[in-house]
């Protein structure tokens, strides 16, 4: 694999990873731009952009952009998170001209007044149905909780009367101040010319207007506080328990996924046979969650009302127990390999290299090769592990539930 970059004089990166052997071409704007880049009054303006763009431009109408992308084929979504907004495609590497064409004009929807009516409404009632459904926004509430005061403690989403209120002079505004090209990166994975994409992209981009945009980011230490959402008639309690760990530019990262693995994987791991296997509780897994300048270990149990408090002394005993005395090589090395083999199977893939090529990027500004995460992986110890456990305590953790109970002790 051949990984080249270049920067246009407006400032928007490109950067690529070809692959010889691909047999498919995944491409796709990467904005430094989510939930945490707005303010309460706008919330839910990052996602609502996304939904726009595919709306109408200058060049196309809705039914248009609609159309050619059923006509490429490929697969084509959009998605918007915490930090990043992304506009990708999977196509055919004969296809990579109209494909980078199509992309680079929503990237400037026009946000027609009719348009935008229409597609609030399906964005306010996305709001209503994930408030709606289990785990009815738990696992969006822990950032307000966790994090209450940082950028990060607003929801992808918006709230009802965040989205109700925008207007598209608002949304312009945001979209002129936001997809500034030295705020997005185009990435390209698979089978690619990386001289024809960077003339596309130059030809269909190059004459943005550049300008300045920055991000707060502030490095603090979860809150410890305990969240109950009564919630009658649901037939299980949905907890999560919160501590702090590594964020995504931290070197312990890889660590604190092994450990996550090793301490919670779905199946296999030491929640695994003590609550899943034994019966106990319907899930009960382990994750961490990194962001640029935060880091959380997210312990989620899913079980009946009347089993919780059995089942989080159970869990409590048994991240105890780990802190205690340590992992061991056996579990270690299955954790590995379920890692291993991740970054194996999806290095397969273009479209998994693209998001994981393109986050990278938006973080650390730097790339690293699927031998690169090979090695790192390999490189981990038993020792590595254990130490971070020292530094990132398990004990007195942030509790949210929601569910029938109306305390949580």
């Amino acid at each position: 694999m051949k990984f080249q970059r270049v920067t246009l004089d407006n400032g928007l990166e490109i950067i690529a990873e070809h692959n010889a052997a691909a047999l498919s071409t995944s491409l796709g704007f990467f904005v430094r731009t989510g939930s945490r880049d707005e303010n309460d009054n706008i919330a839910g303006m990052s996602h609502f952009l996304e939904h726009m763009a595919f709306k109408g431009t200058a060049r196309r109408n809705a039914a248009d952009v609609n159309r050619e992308l059923d006509e490429l084929g490929g697969v084509f979504n959009a998605c918007t998170g915490e930090e990043a907004t992304v506009f990708y495609a999977k196509v055919l590497p004969e296809l990579q001209e109209h494909c980078v064409d199509l992309l680079s004009d929503i990237m400037r929807p026009s946000l027609f007044a009719e348009e935008f009516e229409v597609e609030k409404k399906v964005v306010l009632e996305e709001i209503r149905m994930y408030d709606d459904q289990p785990p009815y926004g738990l696992d969006e509430k822990f950032r307000e909780v966790f994090w209450k005061g940082h950028p990060l403690s607003r929801s992808v989403l918006g709230t009802l009367d965040s989205v109700g209120a925008l207007t598209p002079e608002i949304m312009r505004d945001y979209l002129e101040r936001r997809y500034l090209p030295n705020n997005i990166v185009f990435v390209a994975t698979g089978l690619c010319d990386f001289d024809k994409l960077t003339k596309w992209v130059s030809n269909a981009c190059g004459k943005w207007k550049s300008g300045v945009c920055g991000r707060e980011e502030r490095p603090m230490k979860g809150l410890r506080d305990k969240f109950v959402l009564q919630r009658q008639q649901t037939a299980m309690e949905y907890v999560m328990q919160l501590v702090d760990a590594p964020c995504s530019r931290d070197e312990d990262r890889f660590t604190a996924t092994a450990l996550a693995i090793i301490l919670g994987d779905e199946v296999g791991s030491r929640l695994f046979w003590k609550l899943v296997d034994s019966g106990r509780a319907d899930s009960a897994t382990i994750y961490h969650n990194a962001y640029s300048d935060l880091g959380c270990f997210m312990t989620l149990l899913t079980c009946p009302p009347e089993s919780v408090q059995d089942n989080l002394k159970v869990i409590n005993e048994v991240l105890s127990e780990a802190e205690r005395d340590g992992v061991t090589e056996d579990e270690l090395t299955r954790a590995r390999n379920k890692l291993l083999t991740s970054v194996a199977l999806s290095s397969e893939r273009t479209g998994s290299r693209l998001f994981s090529i393109g986050s990278e990027w938006l973080t650390t500004a730097s790339y690293r090769s699927v031998e690169d995460d090979l090695s790192i992986l390999r490189g981990m110890s038993v020792d590595d592990v254990n130490l971070l456990m020292k530094k990132y305590s398990f004990s007195n953790p942030a509790t949210l539930a929601v569910g029938e109970l109306d305390s949580i002790d």
